[in-house]
């Protein structure tokens, strides 16, 4: 399947909305928490166990973004959105046997593993696209797209809760909601195949080129000094060479354990943290809490990452880390006597889960370029893989613990949180650590052929619409 290239004319506003289209579908995943206590009850399975198809789902994400990031370079985004709709939705349909069946295994495999890939393929298919549409603002471009994986809980939320009050909770109404779920997402995603254009190649010395080399040259201090001068291209291999690379890592990774902590278990966490009080938390609530969290996730991948493009990439990564300690502290210190504080803590920390993610590829662009801007952030995003594991096992293997030491309410989460605020330090401080990229590691520029450069004004059809 070849890459579809845009007619002259096109508009390049066109194509957020197909990338929106697979990350609303796929962004499904962090409303997983609405699935958790059915499941529990019906296949007889504690929090830890429930937790594990959302785990692998995001180890794998991780796995196939990285392995996968340089095909989808290669193939273009058509044909990552076509792998990613294929796996999603099956991954939804293998679920649903699992579940009809009362095979837990089942659900693992089909939504962790194969729904885990289309989750990976899907969540990269459009962002190299979108940052070589919008070289001027490409903090704005990948906020537009990754919004959709965090609004798509805000969707999926209640949607899902009101499907199993109509299905019913055991488990042949679990296995009726997730076959809807399949064949729905399957459908959305078909519309951001069919939309999705890749721009038409700009030779060295047109307009478009110069756009990318000059978004390159102002871009707003990455790291202080970085990307000035002429555009810079580092290959997928030779970034993971650079400190640079894995001290964004440790940034995105210690970032997003603090988020999908709360996250993955935010429907039964609100609950047990008013258990005891004069009013405690409904499961409809519940599921209420988790969609503004979604709302929150959304709005911050739009919202800080837009803001990066003014304040710079690394400046808005001392926000999300030092800020995000902050709010953690303030939930272990005050979160149990007060909703307000709770509910206000948990928005501000998914709004910097969700810009964290959406100004990575940004961060990336700025030190590396927009050469294989795609397969390095595939390659980071295992960063990811690792936090899918270690944020719901910290939160949810500690509060087993600790309720089979006979506490409850608040004092579950207690330890859990305090990690979280400490791995966010750890992350602050990688982030302060990241420097330019060493010119040693970037690739030569391309030399343009003298009939490109002649036809360069007949072909650009950079920013008509910009």
């Amino acid at each position: 399947m070849s890459a579809p290239v845009a007619p002259p004319g096109w508009s390049r506003w066109l194509v957020p909305p197909a990338a929106l289209s697979v990350h609303l579908s796929i962004g499904q995943a962090y409303a997983w928490s609405v699935f958790k206590p059915p499941l529990e009850s019906a296949l007889d399975l504690s929090g830890t166990q429930s937790a594990l198809p959302f785990q692998l789902a995001i180890v794998m994400l991780g796995l196939s973004a990285a392995f996968g990031g340089t095909m989808v370079e290669r193939r273009g985004p058509r044909w990552a959105m076509t792998v990613a709709l294929v796996c999603f939705s099956s991954g939804f349909l293998l679920s649903a046997l699992g579940a009809a069946t009362q095979q837990f295994w089942l659900i693992v495999f089909g939504y962790g593993v194969v729904g885990g890939i289309g989750l990976g393929i899907g969540y990269i298919s459009p962002v190299s696209t979108l940052i070589k549409w919008f070289p001027d603002r490409p903090g704005l471009a990948t906020g537009i797209a990754i919004m959709g994986f965090g609004g798509g809980a805000l969707i999926a939320s209640p949607w899902s809760a009101r499907m199993l009050e109509s299905f019913g909770e055991d488990h042949t109404g679990i296995a009726a909601a997730f076959l809807v779920h399949g064949l729905t997402y399957a459908v959305f995603m078909s519309l951001g195949v069919l939309l999705i254009r890749v721009p038409r190649p700009a030779a060295a010395g047109s307009p478009a080129a110069t756009a990318t080399a000059t978004a390159t040259a102002t871009a707003k201090d990455p790291a202080p000094g970085a990307a000035s001068g002429p555009e810079i291209r580092v290959s997928a291999r030779g970034a993971l060479r650079t400190p640079q690379f894995w001290c964004l890592w440790v940034v995105l990774c210690m970032n997003v354990t603090a988020g999908i902590g709360i996250l993955e278990k935010a429907a039964p966490m609100i609950r047990d943290f008013f258990a005891g009080s004069s009013a405690p938390v409904s499961a409809s609530a519940a599921a209420g809490f988790v969609a503004l969290l979604s709302a929150a996730n959304m709005a911050g991948r739009i919202g800080w990452s837009s803001t990066s493009d003014l304040i710079g990439r690394k400046n808005v990564y001392r926000l999300y880390l030092g800020v995000g300690a902050l709010m953690y502290l303030l939930i272990v210190l005050f979160g149990g006597a007060s909703k307000p504080v709770f509910v206000v803590c948990a928005l501000v920390l998914l709004s910097f889960y969700g810009g964290g993610f959406a100004t990575i590829p940004a961060y990336l662009k700025d030190l590396f370029g927009t050469y294989q801007v795609g397969a390095i952030h595939g390659r980071l995003l295992t960063a990811w893989s690792t936090a899918g594991v270690l944020g719901p096992l910290i939160v949810n293997w500690l509060a087993d613990r600790e309720a089979a030491a006979g506490k409850d309410g608040p004092e579950l989460y207690v330890l859990s949180l305090s990690i979280m605020t400490g791995l966010l330090v750890v992350g602050f401080i990688a982030n302060e650590l990241v420097r330019p990229v060493h010119p040693r590691h970037h690739l030569p520029a391309p030399t343009a052929p003298k009939e490109a450069a002649h036809g360069a004004d007949s072909r650009s059809q950079q920013p008509e619409s910009a």
